[in-house]
């Protein structure tokens, strides 16, 4: 059977090769490298060393992932071809080897056998060079890969691949997602070889004049500052749960699902007019205290043993993969409207409603003027409105007409022709795309403006508001008008 003998060539100097993998590579004919540039090459060369490298393939493409690809094609139409053949990479096969792994996979679909041989691991060194202990916890990632949400800076954590400057940019981008411009880390070349060097620098200057290679790492040390943590979610949660416990708050202690529903409420319409107002620090303010009702529901929930953030956060990734089969499936929704049609099928498909009201849809929690909006929608949905807007405005003046019977009789109906009205009037918003909820809201807030402008004047007066005549409210109101306020 065709083979490919892959050896490991250490992550140091030829004084640390074992014999065998030594022997291997003096005798392989042929041998393949996928990158010349290690202390061991070096000195093989010396000895008369015969091998071809992969070092041109790294120049013909922009990405690492089409480099491996390609030399694992390489090397398994040389083993078809040859028969047998010895492949070598820095350190151990199996450690950040990229190569190896796409020739694991790809060799037995083609009749090529796989036998990993010798050679230490470029940990075994960093941990020796950096004199750390593993068994407190580490990571090691990919520095041509890294991705910030997997990286656990409570651990040790190690980034290897870091050859080049582009690469080492892109890394400290990452970091400093989650740690300080000024983090103290560690760039470590040539770990366990007389060539080992450990340069200790601010993490801004990873980039920056430091000498990197293929055989260069970077290690950042365990973060001890509880402030730095403050981005994580996990602390977050970890707070909450502190103040519920038993040295906790006596106030979060005490809440629970009904004591905090009001409070919900009021952060959620106040993450409205930090919108409204387009003030971008007042909305991290208020979608923070947004998740704090979220995090608190979901802790009390953990503390009675019923449900806890985890099954939150899973019920959620789990309804919006469901929910969007035209990314995350082969459905194809190419407008918005698209969207929300697929979006109500899968809905009514999960919750089996065929014979539910569609108004049994709209939640009854809702503030009324949203839920007026909303109950008129799923019913405009199956044809139950009126094709232009005329109609809707002879319902108003009907409703008006009608109010104005009963106020004039103070009948008890007056209430419910008065909700006619409103109701009536969302529906006039709907035709021109208005959000009521909205629309009143921007008026209470005029409101507030122009009356704090009459409030203004009638203390620059010294004298109260019962010396005032309307009229002569009504002149400062209108001069807010002319302010534009």
């Amino acid at each position: 059977m065709k083979k490919i003998r892959i050896l490991g060539l250490g992550a140091g100097d030829l004084d640390q090769l074992p014999l065998g993998v030594y022997r291997a590579l003096k005798s392989a004919d042929p041998l393949f490298l996928r990158t010349k540039e290690h202390p061991v090459v070096n000195e093989l060369e010396k000895e008369g060393l015969s091998f071809t490298s992969f070092d041109s393939v790294y120049e013909s493409h922009d990405q690492f992932q089409a480099v491996y690809e390609e030399i694992c094609h390489k090397l398994l139409d040389e083993a078809l071809s040859n028969g047998n053949i010895i492949y070598a990479v820095p350190g151990h096969p199996l450690v950040a080897e990229q190569t190896v792994q796409l020739l694991l996979e790809q060799a037995p679909g083609k009749g090529v056998d796989i036998e990993i041989g010798g050679g230490q691991s470029f940990l075994d060194a960093l941990f020796q060079a950096l004199k750390i202990d593993p068994i407190d916890g580490f990571q090691l990632l990919d520095g041509t890969s890294l991705k910030k949400d997997e990286i656990e800076v409570k651990q040790h954590v190690m980034i290897g691949q870091v050859y080049d400057q582009f690469v080492a940019s892109e890394v400290k981008l990452t970091l400093m997602d989650i740690l300080p411009y000024d983090y103290e880390i560690y760039i470590v070349t040539a770990a366990g070889s007389q060539f080992e060097r450990i340069q200790k620098v601010p993490l801004y200057e990873l980039d920056r004049e430091v000498e990197l290679n293929n055989l260069t790492s970077v290690y950042i040390p365990p973060v001890k500052d509880e402030a730095i943590l403050y981005k994580r979610f996990s602390k977050l949660r970890h707070i909450i749960a502190e103040l519920r416990g038993p040295n906790g708050c006596p106030w979060d202690k005490k809440q629970t699902h009904e004591s905090l529903k009001k409070y919900v409420i009021e952060e959620a319409y106040e993450l409205i007019e930090a919108i409204n107002e387009e003030d971008t620090d007042h909305m991290i303010e208020e979608l923070g205290d947004v998740l704090l009702q979220v995090l608190l529901h979901a802790q009390i929930g953990e503390d009675e043993g019923l449900f806890s953030i985890d099954d939150v956060v899973e019920g959620l990734s789990e309804k919006m993969i469901r929910r969007h089969p035209h990314v995350f499936g082969q459905t194809t929704a190419e407008t918005e409207e698209d969207v929300l049609k697929n979006w109500e099928a899968i809905k009514q498909e999960e919750k089996g409603i065929e014979e539910e009201s569609l108004l049994d849809q709209v939640g009854k929690s809702l503030p009324n003027l949203m839920a007026a909006a909303e109950i008129q929608r799923k019913a405009a949905k199956v044809g139950f409105d009126w094709e232009e807007v005329g109609p809707a405005w002879e319902k108003v003046k009907e409703e008006i007409r009608e109010f104005e019977l009963e106020a004039a009789n103070s009948s008890e109906k007056m209430a419910n022709e008065f909700g006619d009205i409103l109701f009536a009037f969302v529906n006039i918003a709907r035709f021109y795309k208005i959000d009521p909820e909205e629309a009143l809201y921007e008026t209470n807030q005029k409101f507030r403006r122009r009356f704090s402008y009459v409030e203004k004047k009638v203390k620059e007066s010294g004298k109260p508001f019962g010396d005032f005549q309307l009229e002569q409210l009504d002149q400062f109101w209108d001069e807010a008008k002319e302010k534009g306020l």
